[in-house]
């Protein structure tokens, strides 16, 4: 059994129906290869999902007003990526309180963004179904702090990673980034894509998200860390 008693001090939320917490950091991999009958997380991630949506969209509406609609949609698109979730449930050490089966285990699933993401989601909602839309209103807007920080402070860019990408190797005089998707993993209805970025046939960065669109966002993000932080890093001329 977890200790969940420490998962909700990390969280500063006490539950009252600890069962529901157990639910939320239950994977299916765990239920499915112990044909248990206790229910796993993936329904709570599905209105999660929906919450984590609703609460930023309303937060930055409300907050925002000097900002256009496409502007609040790339800003909402970035707080809810997977990556940011991912990153938000790292920070919460959720990856050490996931129950999981043996298969994912060793697959080294307590570090896969997508499960992580997908736990932080399902932490939302048993939030929300044990204490009510406040608690989870003021749960997120605490772990969303310094995110929204950056917003208000006007540290956000509103160009997409390809855009800034393509801009960064023109300059360079490097031809463009190539994304090819290499792979797909998850069921139908919830797809993990994961798309390589090369440049002039070196392979740069790699890229995952719940679409095409965003996994390459993702790995044009990437490269844009890797060429910022690495002055060294030649690209070879054709």
């Amino acid at each position: 059994m977890q200790n969940l008693h420490r998962l909700e001090s990390i969280l500063g939320y006490s539950f009252r129906q600890p069962e529901i917490l157990q639910q939320a950091v239950t994977h299916s991999s765990a239920t499915n290869e112990s044909f248990s009958a206790s229910l796993d997380n993936e329904q709570m991630e599905f209105l999660g999902d929906s919450l984590v949506g609703f609460f930023i969209s309303d937060f930055l509406f409300r907050e925002h007003t000097r900002l256009n609609e496409g502007e609040l949609s790339k800003v909402r698109a970035h707080l809810v990526s997977a990556t940011n979730l991912s990153k938000l449930g790292r920070q919460l050490e959720l990856g050490d309180f996931l129950v999981l089966g043996k298969g994912e285990e060793k697959s080294g699933g307590r570090t896969k963004q997508a499960l992580l993401a997908d736990a932080f989601e399902a932490i939302v909602a048993a939030i929300y179904l044990d204490g009510g839309i406040e608690a989870a209103r003021g749960f997120l807007l605490r772990v969303f702090k310094s995110d929204l920080d950056i917003v208000a402070g006007g540290g956000f860019q509103f160009k997409d990673y390809k855009s800034q990408l393509q801009e960064r190797l023109q300059a360079s005089r490097c031809p463009p980034a190539e994304y090819c998707l290499v792979k797909e993993t998850g069921p139908e209805h919830r797809k993990t894509f994961s798309i390589e970025l090369k440049v002039n046939g070196q392979r740069i960065a790699e890229g995952h998200g719940n679409s095409k669109k965003r996994a390459e966002q993702e790995a044009a993000r990437l490269a844009l860390e890797i060429l910022t932080a690495t002055a060294s890093y030649a690209i070879d001329a054709p």
